[in-house]
């Protein structure tokens, strides 16, 4: 019998293959650089977009009145400056214009405008030091619970207003001059300047006699329910919409000037 011979080949570890042509191997290399670079620009792409999403230009939204507002994405303890300074003032004009009327609605819905008689204010043994009006004990919930400091404000506040007030013998009205720009001293944190003038009105002066109410107000960003229930009692709907910015008054202290 004849044996076949066949060439056996030594054994290799490693192995390159067979050559391949230049152009070949250009077009392999093009490919795997094109699609580097593609794989660059989907990164570049995802960074830009998320960037974006975190810095969302103001958007306008239409309210259920008609009432178009401009709205911006922020972070949950960040508040935009204008709100800071639309809240500071709000509340200020809330808690110092005494003209002792109140706005109520009859049962169809239409407003009308009654002598306003005042909440009755008591100091820590219980006992009555004065009243305030009803706008300014809705308004005061605006101030933190903190370290007792909205009650505080209250018993300070029915203090210094005139029981002239509720007998429609005497008005005060607050004329806001300057609210400086917020300034940021800690995470969720600011204080803003507050200059204002106290103009009492008496029937027998009508002219008014002001004097100067300079404020410094430290405020915190707080979470507030946006939207309550509809069965949510009258007072709670009040808070809530006085809070609804998302702040609360920290402190109040004398500016000097």
């Amino acid at each position: 019998m004849v044996k076949s011979k066949i060439k056996k080949e030594p054994l290799k570890l490693f192995s390159y293959g067979n050559a391949v042509s230049t152009q070949a191997g250009i077009a392999a290399a093009s490919a795997v650089l094109i699609a580097g670079i593609s794989l660059l620009i989907q990164f570049l792409n995802y960074g830009a977009t998320s960037k974006l999403a975190s810095k969302q230009a103001p958007s306008l939204i239409q309210l259920n009145n008609g009432e178009v507002i401009r709205t911006k994405a922020v972070e949950p303890l960040d508040r935009t400056y204008m709100v800071i300074k639309k809240f500071t003032s709000d509340t200020f004009i809330r808690l110092f214009n005494w003209d002792g009327l109140i706005q109520e609605f009859d049962e169809q819905g239409n407003p009308m405008t009654k002598p306003d008689s005042g909440i009755e204010i008591k100091n820590k043994e219980g006992k009555k030091i004065g009243r305030i009006t009803t706008k300014a004990f809705e308004a005061a919930f605006a101030l933190s619970e903190n370290q007792d400091f909205r009650a505080s404000f209250l018993r300070k506040l029915a203090q210094i207003t005139p029981s002239g007030v509720f007998g429609n013998k005497i008005q005060v009205s607050l004329v806001p001059r300057y609210i400086s720009n917020p300034r940021k001293i800690d995470k969720g944190k600011w204080e803003v300047d507050f200059i204002s003038t106290l103009v009492t009105f008496k029937r027998s002066n009508n002219a008014g006699k002001g004097m100067s109410f300079n404020k410094t107000i430290t405020l915190e960003s707080v979470s507030t329910p946006q939207t309550p229930p509809s069965n949510t009692p009258g007072l709670a709907q009040k808070i809530y919409m006085i809070r609804k910015s998302g702040l609360e008054i920290t402190q109040i202290v004398d500016l000097e000037l």
